[in-house]
């Protein structure tokens, strides 16, 4: 029997929170709600989810606290929820690991074309061909296994990466020496174009290098291009 892709629905608005449901459903996904932190808390340690809906205004608890603690309980997909004027709580759920956004007011169908990207893009390891699962990347003594999406530092200790930090890292390390702009990144990541002041990009990029000890200020792995993007600039194999 097929199963589903599970989706938690976090908003304090019940009107939209049935919207998206009802539309969610029709396309084929279940759905589970939530209006608050601690019914979200409750679900998500109750039900297995393949990526969350998550408002980042939401009465009591705020959503960017909600999408820290489970960013620590496991690496399951979120997408905010966000108004147009809230570009700073954007940039910090980004930075807290979130996969991607959309802001309010929202065509469902767009809602539903994010969902289906990083559906994707996190799908398991069993949806991939048997040849990218055997794949790995090898870069200034780090390695990427895309089979377990597994990133090691040079000691061979696994370093945990998010949905997004992931296909930022593939995209630049199947396009070494490459300069790449930020919007090339944000269309190869998200299918989209993005305007001049979406930080998206230059969010993910500071947070990858994080988890790369890649100081930005003297990257040698990720080097920023002033007026361009950005560039992998070390030797890469793949075995």
């Amino acid at each position: 029997m097929e199963t589903l892709p599970h989706i938690l629905v976090v908003d304090d608005d019940r009107e939209i929170r049935d919207l998206i449901a009802r539309f969610l459903e029709r396309q084929r996904l279940r759905v589970t709600t939530a209006r608050d932190g601690k019914e979200a808390r409750r679900a998500f340690a109750n039900g297995h989810f393949q990526l969350v809906v998550l408002d980042l205004m939401l009465p009591g608890e705020s959503g960017l606290d909600l999408a820290r603690w489970m960013r620590a309980e496991g690496k399951v997909p979120i997408i905010m929820l966000t108004a147009m004027a809230e570009e700073t709580d954007r940039i910090v759920g980004l930075e807290l690991g979130a996969d991607d956004y959309v802001t309010k007011p929202f065509n469902p169908r767009e809602l539903l074309a994010r969902i289906r990207a990083v559906l994707r893009r996190t799908g398991d390891s069993e949806d991939r061909t048997p040849e990218s699962a055997a794949q790995s990347y090898h870069f200034s003594g780090w390695t990427l296994e895309t089979a377990r999406r597994r990133l090691s530092d040079p000691s061979g200790v696994e370093v945990a990466i998010t949905g997004g930090e992931y296909d930022l890292l593939v995209a630049l390390l199947d396009r070494p020496n490459r300069v790449l702009t930020r919007d090339m990144l944000l269309d190869l990541l998200r299918g989209r174009q993005a305007g001049p002041f979406d930080r998206a990009i230059d969010v993910a990029v500071s947070r990858l290098r994080r988890k790369l000890e890649d100081d930005g200020r003297h990257a040698q792995i990720i080097k920023t291009v002033r007026g361009g993007g950005y560039v992998l600039s070390t030797p890469v194999e793949r075995r």
